[in-house]
């Protein structure tokens, strides 16, 4: 199989060549941050690819090894974001696709974990603790209705991008892999508590007929 599933851990998503870059100061941030990520730096990887798409905004690789260096750093909002606008500038590319649903799964795995929470102006945010996880017994958070919505989009999204991941990569040798796994996770979806608003109200037990 050419990549893993991990849900939590991060994935080990290659970075892109910088070879093909005109722009030579925009090659050797995009260089030098490479080597921050060989060195497990990926704050410092992360400052160079920022200091890169600030040079010059339109170019593919400086934002597809952004969001890679945002995803080995485990901040998958701020990855989706960078793949979304690398597939903006090349969208026939098919891994940036699988990246962004790698990611969008970690995101929907750390809410359901409590590890961000949906404040009330519908932002991410980051806590260090919640009171409702049981971390020794490893149960996950109370989530909100806000939070269950936005899990299950995140897991729909995901599925959409593995499927066009695959119609963009036809021969790509982990193909089953992919497939079954796009079944886990719509198996997964139809199992997610739904927020109250999509419950069905309970059906009433039939009443026996009245005694004459």
């Amino acid at each position: 199989m050419k990549k893993a599933f991990l849900l939590v851990c991060v994935l080990t998503i290659s970075v892109i060549t910088t070879a093909c870059i005109n722009n030579f100061a925009v090659q050797e941030l995009n260089n030098k941050a490479m080597t921050f990520m060989e060195q497990g730096n990926y704050e410092e990887a992360i400052e160079r690819l920022k200091s890169s798409v600030d040079l010059d905004d339109s170019v593919f690789e400086s934002h597809y090894n952004l969001a890679v260096a945002y995803t080995k750093a485990e901040d998958y909002a701020n990855a989706m974001k960078s793949y979304q606008k690398a597939i903006s500038l090349k969208p026939e590319f098919a891994d940036s696709y699988y990246s962004l649903a790698v990611a969008e799964e970690n995101l929907a795995t750390d809410i359901k974990a409590g590890l961000l929470v949906i404040d009330d102006n519908g932002d991410l945010q980051k806590v260090e603790q919640r009171n409702d996880v049981d971390e020794m017994f490893g149960s996950d958070a109370i989530l909100t209705d806000a939070e269950k919505i936005y899990i299950n989009n995140l897991l729909n999204d995901a599925v959409k991008n593995y499927n066009l991941y695959l119609s963009k990569a036809a021969n790509t040798e982990d193909a089953d892999e992919v497939k079954t796994h796009i079944t886990e996770i719509e198996a997964r979806i139809a199992g997610e508590d739904k927020p109250k608003s999509e419950q069905s109200e309970p059906q009433k037990e039939p009443e026996a007929p009245a005694e004459e």
